[in-house]
Parts: C-alpha cells; structure tokens; sequence
C-alpha cells in the first residue's frame, strides 16, 4: 500500500472510517535522486531472486519428487501473500513509529526472510538427505519437499514484504511532487527489469556451480548445484543493495497522534469491502478485463521453462538432460524478454499517442498476448513432428531444430511487448478511474491487486486437472490462457472507457502489483 502523504498515514481514509491519524511533524521536502535511486535498486535484488523462481523451481520441484501435475499448487502462496501480507505490511508500516524510521525495519525483516528462505530451498535436498532422504533421481524426497515447500512460503512472503514498503518510501521521498513519485517508480521498474536479467542470465549458465564447488554435493547433483549457486549469489546481492540503501538513505521518526482514541487492525480490510460498494462502473470493467488478462499470463509464467524443457526439447524427466537443456534455453528466452520488456516500457508514452487510446492500446497487445499463447501449441507440435524421426530407445537423439528454437525464443522476446503494457496500464487507469468512484488510489490499487492474485489462485487450481484431463503437458494451459487474452482484448477494445491520454501518461508508473 503505498502512502504519498505523510500527514496522514493512510491517503484513502473514508469519512465513515473510525481510524483518524494525524503526523505531528510537517510534510517532509524532497530528497535527492541519488536517494531515491538507492531505494529503487532494491528492486533490483528482489527481481533477481524472483527471476530465478520463475525460470528454475518448477523443474526443481519435479526433480525432488513432486509431480507435475502438483507442481502449480506450490505457486498458490505467490498470490495468497500478495492478498493478505502486502496490505497487513503497508497497514502497519502506515503507523510505525520506530526511531529507524516507517518503512526500513520492514524493508530489513523483508531481506532477511529472503535470506532464511533462499537458503532453505537451495539446501533443501541436503537438508532432506541429511534427516532421511534416500538418494535418487527416481526417489520421493519427502523431508526435501517439506523443507522446500516452506522455504518457498517463506520466500513469497518476504517478497511482498519488501515490495510494498520499498515502494511507500519511494512516495515519501518525493514529498508531494507527483513527477518525482513516477519518476521513482520508473526507476523502480528499471532495476526490476535489470534484476531479470541478471536472474534470467544466471539460470541459462549452466556452469555457474564450477565456480561454487562446495554447492556440489552427493545429495545435490549439478542441476541442484547451479541452482543452489543462483540462489546464494540471490542473497549476497539484496542484502548488500538493501545494506547499503538502508545505511545511506535516513527516515524521520515518525509521530501520530490517534485522534479518535480507537485502534482496529482491520479496518483496511473493511475499508477494501466498503470500497467495492462504491465501484464505478469503468472500474468494474477494469476490474475484469484486469482478471482475464492475468488469467492469460500465469499458465506462462507458471510453466514457461517447463514447456521448453517438455515440449520444445522433447525431455521425458526432470533429471533429463534434453529437459536441462530446454530449461536453460528458456531462461535464456526470458532474458530476452525482460529486455524487451524494459525497452518497451520506456516507449508506453508514445505506443498510447500513436494508438490513439488506452483502451486500442492494451486491447491491441492483449491480442498479440492470445496470438503468441496460440503459437506455443503450434512450436510445440512442429518440434514433436520432427522428433518422430530422430527417436532412440524412446528418448529424441538430440534437441529441436534451430528454426523450432528460434521461434521459441521469439515468442519469448515478443511477449514483452504485451507484458509492459500489462504492468503500466492498468495501474494508471485504477487511480483515473478511482476518482470517479470516491475511492482513494490506495485503496482501489488495493483492489486492483485482488483481481490479479485471484485469478492467479484459479489457475494454480486447475493447471493440475487439465493437464491429467487432456494427458500431461501445458499446451492446454496454453489454450486456456490464449482464451482469456482474447477475450480480454475484446472487452478492452468494447467495454473499457478511453480516459484522456495525458491523463493516463500522467499517471503510468510502470510499477506491476504483486
């Protein structure tokens, strides 16, 4: 939740609402970029860690024995803490009144848990071994996954931990000057996109373990080494950037004063009930044009190197080495990506002029999304077709052609394309469309946040049924997903009201909710 006036903790606070906070002191002044620019880098650290996640641990799981069609559920905790830990955090991060400032003990905790949780799920093979696991490609390691399991649960709430306070001192900082809010948001979303390729790029070298030998293990073979590399250069990285961040960039003490006498913890929760009450309608078609795009967009990030080690590359197992090749082809398309990604970003301002409209713009992209998800079932049955004549003992003699690889990596690099508008539009038309509702910006970004870890949860639910029901794989994730991007630009092109451009270009940050 992010506050951009330190006179009052929270900027959205309703008429009806109990909970009156006063600051005692006066709104600060502005700091130096170079200040703000520290506390953008963090970003950077976390998005490292969070690339790594989403290129590396869906085979990692199979690889201690949970299957694939179980493997979605573990995602489950992403958006469950996205809905319940970053309103808590930026509630109480709100009325901190520690001498250390509002938002760094949080900013500290959040990197820490990070730290706890990043080594658990790189030693959690280990760790399994240590208390009982037996050691095999082919063997359940139930100590393992238990250790793994919660290290990850740790891991996604210490992220959302970090985010929201990382991105409330970026609005304090500024004091009130909205330009200086987006430019720290723009920078924000700058080093998420270069902690993308750093993560990405570190989980397409598979030899980065060679340098760490100690991380090889009995227990831990070369795959589980890489990773487990990855995930220690993770922790040195965010905490020497929060370190630092942390040390050189100070927070006055802040000072409320409870006007009303009356203290409830939940009353951001009721606050986000009310506040669906009281929803425009332009909202509420935000709202679904919101879920089905992220409908869309979870199977692929769910499932992306997953599908290049399976169906790309034809690996049967996650201990194959035809899988480990096609995983680390795919971390290298979401380098690309990501590069894509923070290059589209810089041009949102002229894509919206030369559209003419928002609602062209993302309904224009969202089709481009449902085209691409299309593509994936199409490279996925040429790269099957061409295996047919290359099988020995069961196994493909080698991986797919250069032209099946190149289109792979193509959908990768174009889908960044979409994913920009897909993190920038949406907020900007949350806070339009908010003030028309009598909602504040904090809190409709707060239910802005809801319609995209929902259907986040909806697909972690039934990834598992349809791939039992249509025989393994993710092409019908896929279908499933090119569906709802479809349909999402249908509704943004016919539904979505078209506010003003310089309204909206006022507004982009550039920041994605999580």
């Amino acid at each position: 939740m992010k506050n951009t006036n330190t006179k009052m903790p929270v900027s959205h606070q309703p008429p009806t609402t109990s909970l009156q906070l006063e600051a005692v002191s006066l709104e600060p002044p502005q700091r130096p970029i170079w200040q703000i620019i520290m506390v953008a880098a963090i970003a950077a650290g976390i998005q490292f860690g969070w690339a790594l996640q989403l290129s590396l641990l869906t085979p990692y799981v199979q690889l201690l024995g949970i299957p694939h069609k179980w493997s979605s559920y573990m995602w489950l905790c992403g958006p469950i803490s996205g809905m319940i830990v970053q309103p808590l955090v930026g509630y109480y991060s709100d009325r901190c009144t520690s001498r250390f400032g509002r938002r760094r003990p949080f900013i500290a905790g959040g990197a820490l848990l990070v730290a706890v949780a990043v080594f658990l799920i790189g030693y959690a093979a280990d760790i399994g071994v240590k208390y009982g696991d037996r050691i095999g490609t082919n063997t359940p390691k139930p100590r393992a996954i238990s250790i793994f399991i919660v290290g990850f649960w740790i891991l996604d709430v210490a992220n959302n931990m970090l985010q929201g306070p990382c991105r409330a001192l970026l609005a304090d900082l500024s004091g009130s000057n909205s330009r200086r809010i987006r430019t720290g948001n723009s920078l924000f979303s700058f080093f998420m996109a270069v902690g993308n390729v750093l993560g990405y790029a570190a989980g397409s070298y598979n030899n980065l373990y060679k340098y760490f030998k100690f991380t090889e293990t009995h227990a831990c073979d070369v795959y589980c080494a890489n990773l487990k590399t990855c995930f220690l250069i993770a922790i040195v990285l965010l905490l020497t950037i929060t370190i630092v961040a942390l040390l050189t960039v100070k927070e006055d003490v802040y000072v409320a004063q409870n006007v009303s006498g009356e203290e409830n913890s939940l009353v951001f929760f009721k606050e986000i009930m009310g506040a669906f009450k009281m929803l425009s309608r332009p909202m509420w078609i935000l709202l679904l044009v919101t879920c089905l795009n992220w409908i869309a967009w979870f199977p692929f990030f769910l499932f992306d190197t997953d599908w290049m080690g399976r169906e790309v590359y034809g690996g049967k197992s996650a201990d194959s080495k035809l899988y480990r090749k096609g995983v680390s082809a795919g971390a290298l398309g979401l380098l690309l990506n990501s590069v894509v990604l923070g290059v589209v970003s810089l041009g949102i301002e002229r894509m919206t002029r030369v559209c003419g409209s928002v609602k062209r713009l993302w309904g224009g992209v969202n089709m481009l999304l449902a085209v691409c998800f299309a593509m994936t079932v199409v490279v996925a049955r040429v790269a099957e077709s061409q295996r047919q004549f290359m099988m020995v003992n069961g196994e493909p003699s080698h991986g797919p052609s250069s032209g099946v690889r190149a289109g792979a990596l193509t959908l990768f690099a174009v889908l960044g394309i979409p994913l920009s508008v897909t993190f920038s539009i949406p907020c900007a038309l949350a806070s339009i469309f908010s003030n028309d509702s009598g909602v504040g910006q904090g809190l409709s970004l707060g239910v802005l946040n809801i319609a995209i870890v929902v259907p986040q949860m909806f697909v972690s639910f039934l990834s598992g049924p349809w791939d039992s029901l249509f025989g393994g794989g993710n092409s019908p994730a896929f279908v499933v997903a090119s569906i709802a991007a479809a349909v999402s630009g249908i509704m943004a092109f016919t539904l979505l009201p078209s506010p003003p451009c310089e309204a909206v270009l006022s507004k982009v940050s550039g920041v994605a909710p999580h």
